[in-house]
Parts: structure tokens; sequence; C-alpha cells
């Protein structure tokens, strides 16, 4: 699986999202969303950075944005 390093949209960051992850190609994609208010904000980070566990999985690319 390949990460993509992508910039927070516009509206993410009006709405006060630092990290976001979405697992691609699929037809109805699940962003995960990190809010600043977050008290866990750092462990939820690192679990979606982590990608290991869908390396043998149909996803090819892990969209990160920061």
């Amino acid at each position: 699986m390949r990460k993509k390093y992508l910039r927070l949209t516009k509206e993410q960051k009006n709405r006060g999202i630092i990290f976001s992850s979405c697992l691609l190609p699929d037809e109805k994609p699940t962003i995960h969303e990190v809010d600043e208010n977050d008290p866990k904000k750092d462990a939820t980070i690192e679990l979606l950075l982590d990608d290991k566990f869908f390396d043998d999985s149909p996803y090819k690319y892990n969209e990160i944005r920061r």
C-alpha cells in the first residue's frame, strides 16, 4: 500500500479537522477525520498512519491529508 500525502481541503480546515485518512480505490470511500479538539488525536493519527494491515487488501492507496 502506498501513502499519498495531500493538504487538507478548505472545508476540512474550516471544520477544525487536523488529519484525515481514506483508503482507495473504493466505490464509496470512508474518510476518517481527526478533530483538533479530540483528546486522543495523537493516538488516532498514529493508528490511521499504520496501514500495514491493508497490505494484502484490494486497497492500493492510503490518502492522507494534513
